[in-house]
């Protein structure tokens, strides 16, 4: 095979007619390229027609792409043509070489197609910092200049999904649309207003489909504007609001929860009494409390009075009134040792065995996880050995945890996972009910049987617990978009998926980017 031999053309500009490279200089800081045109007539851009009557020239200096890591420039001399033509405006104008030079601009087509793409995928600074290492000239600010926002289409799209996002947490907000079935985003507005996003509506009509979320702005510019679309609320927000309603119940019934798992605890050590008791500074105020404040309700007194007097808050007197003495010195007592609280099933068992040294039980707990110091342990261990040690308290399930295993679906959970669950629904009839609506909800919408959800709301509208009747009642509000979006494929997922994109976006601007140069860059295609 023979070989093949470049010329600085098919080197510099590769695929570019009616250029000549004159020289190729190397520079201190790059390279320079001097080039020639080798045409001798040009089209008038107006009228079209040709001319070969020079009237002047003139030399123009552009940045090109580097060349073996060097920084290329590029110089032209250019010719300005006379243009004969008498109904033509122009007089004269000046020659352009396709794919090398465009009208008032000091970077080649091909180096702006590089900067445009740069500036689109990092920004400004990061992209900046890139440039340098590519050895192409480009500041900040040149990078965000080559950066315009796509023109935006005159339909909207036929799916259409609606989201807000933070300019600034909890203060500023806009709105990001999104083309749901090219996942595409099609416009961003300034704001989350119900008229901005209705005179976008009105301005790009064709939305059959809109997605949302429960936003009730977003609900009445789509009654208002696009009264025909079919409005979708979204799954993953009806799930969560479900979710919230559900963690509430678990919440205003952890005293359920509580005094199952303390009944079904084996072991229960003896409580500490008043004789055995060590006497400390919260002891000694917990018995003063507990002993003025039932001889006044003994007395009469009402709970404020007895508050007041005392300097106490009225939930604080409640709790000495209906709590047994018992418990509140062990609570004083054990109040030290929190973070031990979880190991004390595992020292009381070492205990009984026969281990007995506080040190040699400190190495085994800090082995698990145990994070305090070593006289935390020793006063337990010392409890333990004068027989005055509180009970471990039983481990009770956060209202969270709870409401996580109910949402969850129940193909997904450990066989642990599911015994715990059983345990909550025997510690409470009202959680157990509330369970039984939730995971009734969420077969409709992970099976998309919109058609059973007004029975599903008559069945929630009469259960006992307030958070649950109120879930309910939103529903009923919103009963067609919901509906809707129980039966359809379609979500706001795609639209999920963008604005956590606009946070990334909005972060890597370090929070200096105006509202065109975001929306530029969350519009411009990857």
């Amino acid at each position: 095979m023979g070989d093949v031999y470049l010329s600085a053309e098919d080197v510099f500009f590769a695929g570019t007619a009616g250029v000549r490279v004159e020289r190729v200089e190397a520079l201190v800081d790059g390279t320079m390229v001097q080039l020639s045109s080798t045409r001798s007539s040009r089209w008038c851009p107006d009228c079209g027609v040709s001319s070969r009557r020079v009237h002047s020239r003139y030399g123009r200096q552009w940045d090109d792409r580097p060349v073996a890591g060097r920084p290329v420039r590029v110089q032209l001399t250019v010719r300005r043509f006379f243009c004969d033509t008498r109904t033509c405006r122009r007089r004269t104008f000046v020659e352009q070489i396709d794919g090398v030079s465009e009208p008032y601009q000091r970077t080649s087509s091909s180096l702006r197609t590089v900067l445009r793409s740069v500036a689109a995928e990092l920004g400004g600074r990061p992209g900046a910092r890139l440039c340098r290492k590519l050895s192409v000239p480009a500041g900040r600010m040149r990078l965000l200049g080559h950066l315009p926002a796509p023109a935006t289409p005159d339909r909207a799209p036929r799916v259409l999904g609606v989201d807000e996002f933070a300019f600034r947490r909890g203060r500023r907000f806009g709105t990001i649309l999104v083309d749901i079935e090219t996942h595409q985003p099609v416009d961003v507005l300034p704001d989350r207003r119900a008229e901005t996003l209705a005179a976008w509506l009105r301005g790009h009509a064709g939305a059959e489909v809109v997605c949302r979320d429960r936003a009730s702005t977003y609900s009445r510019a789509v009654r208002e504007a696009a009264p025909d679309a079919i409005e979708v609320a979204d799954r993953w927000h009806l799930l969560r609001n479900l979710s919230l309603a559900v963690e509430q119940v678990c919440h205003e019934h952890r005293a359920c929860l509580r005094k199952y798992a303390e009944h079904r605890q084996r072991s229960q050590p003896r409580q500490p009494t008043l004789e055995l008791l060590p006497t400390t500074l919260i002891v000694d105020r917990v018995r003063r409390r507990h002993e003025v404040i039932n001889r006044m309700v003994e007395t009469g007194y009402p709970v404020s009075e007895i508050a007041r007097r005392l300097g106490l808050d009225r939930k604080t007197v409640r709790r000495y009134r209906d709590t047994d003495f018992e418990v509140l010195l062990a609570s004083a007592r054990d109040r030290r040792n929190v973070p031990l609280d979880r190991f004390k099933p595992y020292l009381q068992a070492e205990f009984a065995a026969g281990h007995t040294s506080a040190e040699e039980l400190y190495d085994q707990i800090c082995e698990r996880g145990f994070s305090g110091g070593y006289s935390t342990l020793s006063r337990y261990v010392r409890t333990l050995r004068d027989g005055t040690a509180v009970p471990a308290p039983a481990p009770v399930p956060s209202p969270r945890t709870v409401s996580g295993g109910i949402m969850r679906p129940r193909v997904k959970p450990t066989p642990r996972q599911t015994a715990e669950l059983e345990r909550v629904r025997l510690a409470c009839p009202d959680i157990t009910e509330a369970c039984n609506l939730a995971r009734a909800f969420t077969d409709l919408a992970r099976n998309r049987r919109g058609h059973l959800l007004t029975e599903w709301i008559r069945q929630a509208e009469r259960c006992g617990q307030p958070s649950i009747r109120s879930f309910a009642s939103f529903l009923r509000q919103d009963l067609d978009a919901v509906t809707a979006g129980l039966t359809l494929a379609h979500s706001s997922g795609v639209v999920e998926g963008h604005v956590c994109r606009v946070k990334l976006l909005k972060r890597s601007r370090y929070g200096r980017a105006s509202f065109e140069l975001l929306r530029a860059r969350i519009l411009t295609p990857r």
